[in-house]
């Protein structure tokens, strides 16, 4: 059975300073960088986000409750003359949006990284603390993709282990280095049926991670549902994101990246995050790009 101790799982929080906002990206550094641009040498590229239809910015009591809702709500303000120009509602947390989760997007024990009272850091305002502003430069780093699902999407109820991450890096022939981002395939995108398990991460995967060295993690499908461990925080919310302040690019669209992967025969390459450079939120959508 695995140890469940709250002493023993994987924590950042004393690493980098009191007042530290970036969490594992410290672990990118100028060396990371220049080798992550060496992975560009064919000019190829593909993007790891899902596309997104935004739905009109209007509410009715006549609307089916399986309404296909979209994490963004649009209106078109101008449509006159040679302009036009529109509002939009986005939703940043959201199944159907591939987005950046901030460190602030999760608390532990009523605190946020790296030990800030929740209260001060979340307002109504915004967040005071460990925010987008973080990645407000944007993030470049090497990626590597751990195709766990060359075969078919995982089971449901399936629980990734290290095991599963070294195996397919020998099947590769790739190994997942200090700073890298790891991205995970297990052929889950978004939220599934309702009423079938999800696979998901396991806390000795994310013990793995953290072993590693790794400095974001993108998998197209992260936490279980329901948890695979009813005793255990959620392995990438609770104790990649929250403990190790690892920050995590949710649901991914990996089917594209893995495709490219196969046919270069390579599983690491450029990856560059550039989200809108909009301060103090919990989160933000992405388009997260990958060249070769």
């Amino acid at each position: 059975m695995a140890d469940t101790s709250e002493t023993d799982l994987p924590d950042n929080w004393s690493r980098w300073g009191a007042d530290d906002e970036l969490g594992t990206l410290n672990l990118i550094t100028d060396e990371v960088r220049a080798r992550a641009a060496a992975e560009a040498r064919t000019g190829q590229w593909v993007s790891l986000a899902q596309p997104i239809t935004p739905s009109a910015m209007f509410f009715s009591p006549f609307l089916p409750e399986t309404v296909n809702a979209s994490p963004v709500q649009q209106m078109v303000s101008h449509t006159g003359g040679p302009v036009a120009a529109d509002l939009s509602l986005i939703y940043n947390h959201h199944f159907k949006s591939t987005h950046i989760d901030a460190l602030a997007h999760w608390s532990t024990d009523g605190q946020v990284y790296p030990g800030r009272p929740r209260d001060q850091v979340v307002t109504p305002v915004g967040i005071t603390h460990a925010s987008t502003t973080a990645f407000a430069a944007g993030i470049v780093t090497r990626g590597v993709l751990l195709d766990l699902a060359v075969e078919g999407p995982l089971p449901p109820a399936y629980a990734v282990t290290s095991h599963d991450f070294e195996q397919a890096e020998k099947r590769q022939g790739v190994e997942v280095g200090s700073g890298d981002a790891l991205v995970i395939r297990l052929g889950w995108t978004g939220r599934g049926p309702h009423d079938t398990p999800s696979p998901g991460i396991s806390m000795d995967a994310v013990r793995w991670m953290h072993r590693r060295g790794v400095a974001i993690v993108a998998p197209d499908r992260g936490d279980a549902h329901p948890p695979l461990n009813p005793d255990e925080p959620s392995p990438l919310h609770g104790v990649a994101l929250g403990r190790m302040a690892m920050p995590l690019i949710d649901v991914p669209q990996l089917d594209d990246l893995a495709a490219l992967c196969a046919r270069l025969k390579r599983y690491s390459f450029l990856l560059t995050v550039a989200p809108p450079r909009i301060h103090g939120l919990t989160g933000v959508p992405v388009n997260p790009i990958a060249m070769f």
